[in-house]
Protein backbone atom coordinates (compact mmCIF):
# COMPACT_ATOMS: atom_id res chain seq x y z
CA UNK A 1 0.00 0.00 0.00
CA UNK A 2 1.58 3.28 -0.84
CA UNK A 3 1.56 6.01 1.33
CA UNK A 4 2.41 9.89 0.80
CA UNK A 5 5.82 11.27 2.32
CA UNK A 6 5.59 13.31 4.92
CA UNK A 7 6.75 15.87 3.87
CA UNK A 8 3.60 15.95 0.91
CA UNK A 9 1.47 15.98 3.56
CA UNK A 10 3.26 18.83 5.37
CA UNK A 11 2.69 20.84 1.80
CA UNK A 12 -0.52 19.99 1.09
CA UNK A 13 -2.03 21.36 4.70
CA UNK A 14 -0.99 25.38 3.93
CA UNK A 15 -2.48 24.52 0.87
CA UNK A 16 -5.68 23.06 2.12
CA UNK A 17 -6.05 26.33 4.55
CA UNK A 18 -5.03 28.85 2.08
CA UNK A 19 -7.48 27.58 -0.14
CA UNK A 20 -10.32 27.96 2.67
CA UNK A 21 -9.24 31.12 3.86
CA UNK A 22 -9.69 32.51 0.04
CA UNK A 23 -13.19 30.86 -0.34
CA UNK A 24 -14.49 32.33 3.04
CA UNK A 25 -12.61 35.62 1.88
CA UNK A 26 -15.11 35.33 -0.97
CA UNK A 27 -17.63 33.85 1.14
CA UNK A 28 -17.60 36.89 2.87
CA UNK A 29 -17.73 39.22 0.05
CA UNK A 30 -21.05 37.74 -0.81
CA UNK A 31 -23.28 37.37 2.40
CA UNK A 32 -22.41 40.46 4.11
CA UNK A 33 -23.38 42.76 1.49
CA UNK A 34 -27.26 40.46 1.69
CA UNK A 35 -26.83 40.60 5.38
CA UNK A 36 -26.77 43.71 5.59
CA UNK A 37 -29.32 44.18 3.10
CA UNK A 38 -31.46 42.29 4.80
CA UNK A 39 -31.22 43.78 8.04
CA UNK A 40 -31.35 47.08 7.18
CA UNK A 41 -34.79 46.34 5.55
CA UNK A 42 -35.80 46.01 9.53
CA UNK A 43 -34.62 49.46 10.33
CA UNK A 44 -35.72 53.19 9.79
CA UNK A 45 -33.52 56.03 8.91
CA UNK A 46 -32.49 56.73 12.78
CA UNK A 47 -31.12 53.44 13.19
CA UNK A 48 -29.33 53.06 9.67
CA UNK A 49 -27.32 56.18 10.25
CA UNK A 50 -26.55 55.58 13.73
CA UNK A 51 -26.02 52.22 13.75
CA UNK A 52 -25.79 50.81 10.18
CA UNK A 53 -23.68 47.69 11.16
CA UNK A 54 -25.66 46.89 14.61
CA UNK A 55 -29.08 44.49 14.72
CA UNK A 56 -32.48 46.80 14.40
CA UNK A 57 -33.84 48.38 17.87
CA UNK A 58 -36.72 48.09 17.49
CA UNK A 59 -37.59 45.91 14.20
CA UNK A 60 -39.46 47.83 11.69
CA UNK A 61 -41.54 45.25 9.90
CA UNK A 62 -43.90 48.01 7.67
CA UNK A 63 -41.06 48.36 5.38
CA UNK A 64 -41.00 44.79 4.13
CA UNK A 65 -44.63 44.92 4.20
CA UNK A 66 -44.81 47.72 2.20
CA UNK A 67 -42.77 45.91 -0.43
CA UNK A 68 -44.71 42.83 -0.16
CA UNK A 69 -48.81 44.84 -0.59
CA UNK A 70 -47.22 46.80 -3.32
CA UNK A 71 -49.23 46.09 -7.04
CA UNK A 72 -45.79 47.59 -8.79
CA UNK A 73 -43.85 44.64 -7.46
CA UNK A 74 -45.71 41.74 -8.16
CA UNK A 75 -46.49 43.11 -12.13
CA UNK A 76 -42.90 43.50 -12.21
CA UNK A 77 -41.95 39.94 -10.84
CA UNK A 78 -44.60 38.93 -13.61
CA UNK A 79 -42.68 40.56 -16.19
CA UNK A 80 -39.48 39.35 -15.21
CA UNK A 81 -40.28 35.87 -14.93
CA UNK A 82 -42.13 36.15 -18.16
CA UNK A 83 -38.98 37.56 -20.39
CA UNK A 84 -36.85 35.66 -18.44
CA UNK A 85 -38.82 32.24 -19.34
CA UNK A 86 -39.32 33.36 -23.15
CA UNK A 87 -35.79 33.89 -23.30
CA UNK A 88 -34.96 30.61 -22.28
CA UNK A 89 -37.30 28.66 -24.62
CA UNK A 90 -36.38 30.63 -27.58
CA UNK A 91 -32.56 30.83 -27.13
CA UNK A 92 -32.19 27.33 -25.98
CA UNK A 93 -34.49 25.54 -28.89
CA UNK A 94 -32.57 27.60 -31.21
CA UNK A 95 -29.07 27.17 -29.75
CA UNK A 96 -29.77 22.95 -29.24
CA UNK A 97 -30.74 22.67 -33.65
CA UNK A 98 -28.28 24.86 -34.14
CA UNK A 99 -25.36 23.15 -31.67
CA UNK A 100 -26.69 19.58 -33.52
CA UNK A 101 -25.97 20.79 -36.87
CA UNK A 102 -22.34 21.99 -35.59
CA UNK A 103 -21.84 18.69 -34.10
CA UNK A 104 -23.00 16.01 -36.20
CA UNK A 105 -22.99 17.37 -39.57
CA UNK A 106 -19.76 17.85 -41.67
CA UNK A 107 -20.38 20.23 -44.40
CA UNK A 108 -18.09 23.03 -46.25
CA UNK A 109 -17.59 26.02 -43.94
CA UNK A 110 -19.10 24.32 -40.87
CA UNK A 111 -15.72 26.09 -38.46
CA UNK A 112 -16.02 28.97 -40.47
CA UNK A 113 -19.87 29.40 -39.14
CA UNK A 114 -19.28 27.97 -35.98
CA UNK A 115 -16.21 30.55 -35.52
CA UNK A 116 -18.82 33.28 -36.41
CA UNK A 117 -20.40 32.29 -33.50
CA UNK A 118 -17.73 32.26 -31.33
CA UNK A 119 -16.88 35.70 -32.35
CA UNK A 120 -20.70 36.92 -31.07
CA UNK A 121 -18.66 36.67 -27.38
CA UNK A 122 -16.26 39.27 -28.08
CA UNK A 123 -19.07 41.29 -29.21
CA UNK A 124 -19.98 43.88 -25.94
CA UNK A 125 -23.80 44.67 -25.55
CA UNK A 126 -23.41 48.17 -25.13
CA UNK A 127 -21.79 48.41 -28.26
CA UNK A 128 -24.96 47.50 -29.99
CA UNK A 129 -27.39 49.51 -27.87
CA UNK A 130 -28.05 52.19 -30.00
CA UNK A 131 -28.43 50.24 -33.51
CA UNK A 132 -30.48 48.12 -32.02
CA UNK A 133 -32.58 50.42 -30.61
CA UNK A 134 -33.44 51.68 -34.26
CA UNK A 135 -33.96 48.29 -35.55
CA UNK A 136 -36.54 47.76 -32.42
CA UNK A 137 -37.96 51.13 -32.93
CA UNK A 138 -38.58 50.48 -37.25
CA UNK A 139 -39.96 47.31 -36.30
CA UNK A 140 -42.64 48.53 -33.44
CA UNK A 141 -41.01 46.48 -30.94
CA UNK A 142 -40.40 48.94 -28.47
CA UNK A 143 -42.69 48.71 -25.45
CA UNK A 144 -43.38 45.40 -26.63
CA UNK A 145 -41.30 42.22 -24.48
CA UNK A 146 -40.35 40.91 -27.82
CA UNK A 147 -37.90 43.87 -28.01
CA UNK A 148 -36.18 42.33 -25.20
CA UNK A 149 -36.80 38.68 -25.74
CA UNK A 150 -35.02 38.35 -29.17
CA UNK A 151 -32.03 40.27 -28.45
CA UNK A 152 -31.26 38.84 -25.25
CA UNK A 153 -31.36 35.49 -26.76
CA UNK A 154 -29.34 36.65 -29.94
CA UNK A 155 -26.65 37.67 -27.37
CA UNK A 156 -27.20 34.62 -25.15
CA UNK A 157 -26.64 32.37 -28.66
CA UNK A 158 -22.91 32.18 -28.57
CA UNK A 159 -22.05 30.83 -25.13
CA UNK A 160 -25.10 28.78 -25.36
CA UNK A 161 -23.85 26.43 -28.80
CA UNK A 162 -20.44 26.26 -27.35
CA UNK A 163 -21.88 24.30 -24.73
CA UNK A 164 -24.17 22.32 -26.53
CA UNK A 165 -21.92 21.49 -29.09
CA UNK A 166 -19.39 19.95 -27.35
CA UNK A 167 -21.86 18.08 -25.39
CA UNK A 168 -23.52 16.51 -28.36
CA UNK A 169 -20.08 15.67 -30.06
CA UNK A 170 -19.78 13.63 -27.19
CA UNK A 171 -22.44 11.51 -27.79
CA UNK A 172 -21.17 8.11 -29.09
CA UNK A 173 -21.76 7.33 -33.14
CA UNK A 174 -22.37 4.07 -32.72
CA UNK A 175 -25.86 5.39 -30.97
CA UNK A 176 -26.59 7.65 -34.07
CA UNK A 177 -25.69 4.58 -36.11
CA UNK A 178 -28.20 2.39 -34.25
CA UNK A 179 -31.21 4.66 -34.03
CA UNK A 180 -30.64 5.12 -38.19
CA UNK A 181 -30.97 1.30 -38.56
CA UNK A 182 -34.17 1.36 -36.62
CA UNK A 183 -35.29 3.73 -39.42
CA UNK A 184 -34.60 7.07 -37.02
CA UNK A 185 -33.70 10.48 -39.30
CA UNK A 186 -31.91 12.84 -37.98
CA UNK A 187 -34.35 15.18 -36.77
CA UNK A 188 -35.90 11.72 -35.01
CA UNK A 189 -32.45 11.24 -33.75
CA UNK A 190 -32.33 14.82 -32.50
CA UNK A 191 -35.49 14.98 -30.55
CA UNK A 192 -35.82 11.13 -29.47
CA UNK A 193 -32.45 10.26 -28.38
CA UNK A 194 -30.12 13.30 -28.47
CA UNK A 195 -32.13 15.86 -26.45
CA UNK A 196 -33.03 13.51 -23.36
CA UNK A 197 -28.75 12.55 -22.63
CA UNK A 198 -28.41 16.04 -22.74
CA UNK A 199 -30.53 16.95 -19.88
CA UNK A 200 -27.00 18.10 -18.13
CA UNK A 201 -26.26 20.21 -20.40
CA UNK A 202 -29.91 21.44 -21.19
CA UNK A 203 -30.26 22.61 -17.87
CA UNK A 204 -27.15 24.25 -17.56
CA UNK A 205 -27.64 26.31 -20.23
CA UNK A 206 -31.20 27.17 -19.07
CA UNK A 207 -30.10 28.15 -15.87
CA UNK A 208 -27.18 30.97 -17.59
CA UNK A 209 -30.32 32.24 -19.79
CA UNK A 210 -32.69 32.66 -16.91
CA UNK A 211 -30.26 34.41 -14.31
CA UNK A 212 -28.28 36.68 -17.49
CA UNK A 213 -31.84 37.49 -18.53
CA UNK A 214 -33.09 38.16 -14.77
CA UNK A 215 -30.25 40.51 -14.26
CA UNK A 216 -30.66 42.52 -17.47
CA UNK A 217 -30.83 46.04 -16.94
CA UNK A 218 -29.65 48.10 -19.61
CA UNK A 219 -32.07 46.54 -22.21
CA UNK A 220 -35.38 46.40 -20.64
CA UNK A 221 -34.49 50.29 -19.58
CA UNK A 222 -34.18 50.89 -23.34
CA UNK A 223 -36.53 49.12 -24.56
CA UNK A 224 -39.62 49.97 -21.75
CA UNK A 225 -41.07 53.18 -21.49
CA UNK A 226 -44.51 52.08 -20.13
CA UNK A 227 -44.31 51.55 -16.23
CA UNK A 228 -46.78 48.17 -17.12
CA UNK A 229 -43.70 46.21 -18.63
CA UNK A 230 -41.20 47.05 -16.32
CA UNK A 231 -38.89 44.44 -14.82
CA UNK A 232 -37.47 44.03 -11.23
CA UNK A 233 -34.12 45.60 -11.47
CA UNK A 234 -35.91 48.81 -13.55
CA UNK A 235 -38.66 48.44 -10.85
CA UNK A 236 -35.48 48.54 -8.15
CA UNK A 237 -33.76 51.63 -9.86
CA UNK A 238 -37.79 53.30 -9.94
CA UNK A 239 -37.83 52.75 -6.20
CA UNK A 240 -34.51 53.87 -5.24
CA UNK A 241 -35.59 57.61 -7.23
CA UNK A 242 -38.36 57.76 -5.21
CA UNK A 243 -37.43 56.88 -1.84
CA UNK A 244 -33.79 58.27 -2.25
CA UNK A 245 -33.70 59.55 1.24
CA UNK A 246 -35.14 56.57 3.19
CA UNK A 247 -32.50 53.84 2.99
CA UNK A 248 -34.46 51.45 4.55
CA UNK A 249 -37.13 51.15 2.50
CA UNK A 250 -34.88 50.93 -0.58
CA UNK A 251 -32.83 48.01 1.12
CA UNK A 252 -36.51 46.16 1.94
CA UNK A 253 -36.79 46.14 -1.80
CA UNK A 254 -33.59 45.76 -2.95
CA UNK A 255 -33.33 42.64 -0.19
CA UNK A 256 -37.02 41.16 -1.87
CA UNK A 257 -36.23 41.19 -5.18
CA UNK A 258 -33.39 39.14 -4.55
CA UNK A 259 -35.00 36.37 -3.39
CA UNK A 260 -36.64 34.48 -6.30
CA UNK A 261 -33.10 34.81 -8.44
CA UNK A 262 -31.08 33.77 -5.28
CA UNK A 263 -33.85 31.04 -4.61
CA UNK A 264 -33.96 29.65 -8.38
CA UNK A 265 -29.78 29.90 -8.19
CA UNK A 266 -29.87 27.67 -5.11
CA UNK A 267 -32.64 25.15 -6.37
CA UNK A 268 -30.62 24.70 -9.93
CA UNK A 269 -26.83 25.30 -8.78
CA UNK A 270 -26.55 21.62 -8.62
CA UNK A 271 -28.00 21.07 -12.31
CA UNK A 272 -26.01 23.95 -13.34
CA UNK A 273 -22.24 22.34 -11.64
CA UNK A 274 -22.92 19.01 -12.93
CA UNK A 275 -23.87 20.21 -16.55
CA UNK A 276 -20.42 21.52 -17.07
CA UNK A 277 -18.68 19.23 -15.69
CA UNK A 278 -20.33 16.83 -17.88
CA UNK A 279 -19.30 19.25 -21.05
CA UNK A 280 -16.19 19.81 -19.71
CA UNK A 281 -15.25 15.65 -19.71
CA UNK A 282 -17.33 14.95 -23.08
CA UNK A 283 -15.18 17.93 -25.03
Amino acid sequence: MNRRPASSRAGARPRSLGLHAIAVTVGAFVIVPIVFGLLGGFKDAVQLSTDPVGLPSPWVFSNYADVLTAPSFWRQLGNSVLIALATTLVVVGVSALAAFVFARFAFRGRELFFTIFTVGLMFPFAVAILPLFVLLRAAGLLDNPLGVVLPQAAFGLPMTIIILRGFFRGIPGEIEEAATLDGCGAFGFFWKILLPMARPALATVSVLAVVGSWNNFMLPLVVFNDPSWWTLPLGVQQFQGQYATEWARVLAYVTVAMVPALAFYALAERRLVSGLTAGAMKG
